[in-house]
């Protein structure tokens, strides 16, 4: 299911990749320091490019289990991040979060606004019972964004994955539907 229209918030839009827009991503995504906690590496354009033309094949599946969102500024129509999840399980509506955002841009809590609008998609209009996201521990900045969401810790994992050439452990954060429905309005 293509998004009809953006998800909006405040500061943004999320919509649909579209195919040019590799020319947006591919800055912070060939940036050392962005990817450092991610599981891939830096990309070259090339790479920038095709990871937006999967990520545009798979919003068109029957039944959709991605939704891999850029994240765009209201007010100048700057393409600034993404924000995704993947439905995991479709029986149990559980799904997984990420994020990524333009380094120029760090500290002003727009992934943490993004995430809200796709955590409000995804337990509204989806109906989804549980999102979780993980992170690496050395990345502070990405595990405040999940407690900022009201996201709760619910695993260390020691060295479960191996990337970039080292083990590297995983802090597994979770929130459920109804624990968002009570979070206060603001926090949602």
């Amino acid at each position: 299911m293509l998004l009809t229209t953006p998800l909006t918030t405040s500061r943004l839009l999320l919509r649909e990749f579209q195919e040019d827009d590799w020319r947006a991503t591919h800055p912070y995504e060939s940036d050392p320091e962005v990817v450092r906690y991610q599981s891939h590496g830096v990309r070259t354009p090339e790479e920038s490019r095709d990871y937006i033309v999967r990520v545009m094949a798979l919003a068109r599946e029957t039944p959709r289990h991605v939704y891999d969102l850029a994240v765009v500024l209201r007010d100048s129509n700057r393409l600034i991040g993404r924000c995704g999840m993947r439905i995991t399980d479709p029986e149990v509506r559980e799904a997984s979060l990420w994020y990524i955002l333009d380094r120029s841009l760090w500290g002003r809590g727009y992934i943490t606004e993004a995430a809200r609008g796709l955590m409000d998609f995804g337990f509204g209009t989806l109906g989804l019972h549980r999102m979780w996201a993980d992170c690496d521990p050395r990345n502070p900045g990405s595990f405040r964004v999940m407690e900022k969401l009201g996201m709760r810790q619910e695993a260390h994992f020691r060295e479960n994955g191996f990337y970039k050439g080292e083990w590297c452990d995983s802090l597994i954060y979770a929130l459920l539907d109804r624990e968002w429905r009570a979070l206060p309005p603001a926090a949602r």
